[in-house]
């Protein structure tokens, strides 16, 4: 019998669902669009179409990948974070609702500092938080920061995506050390680096532990090691009533907020995501 896009969209929602898949409407959208090479408008708009049996071979393979652990986003090699559409890799997280209201900080911060706002994204990965607060915040420039080199081809093809060349430039740098000279004057540094505890990355979920890139996930024994040096080293590269504004793991917020205050940073806060979850800890240079 033959099947329209919508029998093969309604199935493959079926079965993600029932494989416990939280976002399996979109999921299935997802691969299908991809495996038909169509934009969702297209998809929608061709429901009742009949499929090939190529195609359904095609989102069939697929489906297997995402059952098997593989997170959608490296299926289809994109991911979308605040409106952006962005190119992923398994050399970066996949970007993730909780952490829009990292980005929207940032945003915030380089609103208020008006024309010529600096703005830097340590421990970048696809980049997706400098990029966000570029194309919101249209008078600032932002620098990507980041180690892994996969992960800064990656940044590089989601500022050329964006057409956001002119503002943003990308930079190997090493969150743990301190900057070089040249990395100075930001009016605010955002960062979600690496939080997960080493030893609690073995009970991860398998689309993380066994698709997502360690060294993006491996915050050392208590989880806090970026924290503490980024705190200590990065402070320099603010300008004073510049802001230091990190995403945090749940229940991190208390020991952040610490570590933050022992620095000599004034203006301590954390604040909730959507989920009421404390996400974001910043604080601010003012001495």
């Amino acid at each position: 019998m033959a099947t329209t896009y919508n029998n093969l969209f309604l199935d493959t929602r079926a079965r993600l669902k029932k494989a416990g898949v939280e976002s399996a409407q979109l999921e299935a959208r997802e691969i299908i669009c991809f495996a038909a090479d169509k934009t969702r408008e297209q998809f929608y708009r061709d429901m009742s179409l009949y499929v090939s049996g190529e195609l359904e071979r095609r989102v069939e393979e697929l489906v297997q990948r995402r059952l098997s652990g593989e997170p959608v986003a490296y299926i289809i090699g994109e991911w979308e974070f605040y409106g952006l559409s962005l190119d992923i890799s398994q050399d970066v997280l996949i970007p993730r609702m909780d952490t829009e209201l990292l980005a929207e900080r940032g945003i915030l911060k380089a609103r208020e500092s008006g024309e010529g706002a600096r703005v830097l994204d340590l421990c970048a990965g696809s980049g997706c938080v400098g990029l966000a607060i570029a194309a919101n915040a249209p008078e600032c420039r932002v620098v990507l920061g980041e180690l892994s080199e996969g992960a800064l081809r990656v940044c590089k093809q989601n500022v050329r995506r964006n057409e956001l060349n002119a503002r943003v430039t990308c930079l190997s740098v090493n969150a743990l050390e301190a900057p070089s000279s040249t990395l100075w004057d930001f009016d605010a540094i955002v960062c979600n680096p690496p939080y997960i505890p080493s030893e609690d990355i073995a009970v991860l979920d398998v689309s993380v532990k066994d698709y997502e890139p360690r060294l993006a996930l491996d915050g050392g024994a208590d989880g806090l090691d970026y924290y503490r040096a980024i705190a200590a080293k990065w402070k320099s590269a603010l300008r004073l009533g510049g802001t230091l504004i990190f995403e945090v793991g749940i229940g991190q917020a208390p020991e952040v907020e610490n570590i933050l205050v022992k620095n000599g940073y004034e203006d301590v806060k954390t604040l909730p995501d959507t989920q009421n979850i404390l996400r974001v800890v910043e604080g601010t240079v003012n001495n």
